[in-house]
């Protein structure tokens, strides 16, 4: 459990820091509409440019977060092809010169010559 909350620290994310700006963006335009009064339509209009704003930012952020993402997938991906690759070259290997394992024997028992 202890290892898992470590990792979490250590890992190289956007995701509390994207969470914090969208908060301290929410926030932010919500005081500013309570200490800068309008009239309504002005407030309707300037609300809606900042949504229209905001939704252009969250949409940048989530598409960089989604290609880093995809790109992390595709390097373990890649990862675990060659591991599989190592893996089944070693046991045809192991198959043709007729040894088990590191022990260096035959499937009878005696040892490689």
């Amino acid at each position: 459990m202890a290892y898992e909350y470590d990792r979490f620290e250590r890992e190289e994310g956007g995701g509390s820091f994207l969470m914090g700006l969208l908060a301290g963006t929410v926030l932010g335009a919500g005081l500013g509409m309570l200490f800068a009064p309008k009239s309504g339509s002005e407030l309707r209009s300037q609300i809606g440019n900042q949504i229209a704003d905001q939704t252009g930012r969250l949409r940048e952020a989530a598409d960089q977060t989604y290609a880093q993402a995809s790109e992390k997938v595709g390097q373990m991906v890649d990862r675990g092809r060659e591991a599989y690759n190592r893996a089944r070259s070693s046991v045809s290997t192991m198959a043709s010169t007729g040894t088990t394992g590191s022990s260096g024997n035959t499937p009878g028992g005696t040892p490689a010559v």
